[in-house]
């Protein structure tokens, strides 16, 4: 699995990427990267088949090592299509990136 930079994650995610959260909800209320869509790494192995499976997903939770677990599982199931984020959420606000902070 590829892993990207906060940068080029944000790059793909303007070209058409969905960012996928990993996190558990109470994280993402913290702060989370404007426009990802929370599946947590609790709920993923039911949940997965809601990520579509023609577009790139870009995975992220908060530093990058449960969303690389998550995007190993959905190679395992076929997915192809897939990067992770590094240094995850932390890296993404500290880059200065569009997100969402304190909706908890």
């Amino acid at each position: 699995m590829e892993e990207v930079t906060p940068q080029e994650g944000q790059r793909r995610v303007q070209a058409g990427a969905l960012l996928v959260d990993v996190r558990e909800q109470n994280e993402f209320d913290d702060v989370h990267a404007d426009g990802a869509l929370l599946v947590p790494l609790s709920e993923f192995e039911t949940r997965y088949a809601e990520l579509p499976t023609d577009r790139e997903l870009v995975m992220v939770c908060r530093s990058g090592a449960r969303s690389a677990r998550a995007g190993e599982f959905l190679q395992q199931q076929g997915y192809t299509q897939i990067a992770n984020l590094t240094g995850g959420t932390n890296a993404w606000v500290e880059a200065g990136l569009p997100s969402v902070k304190g909706q908890g």
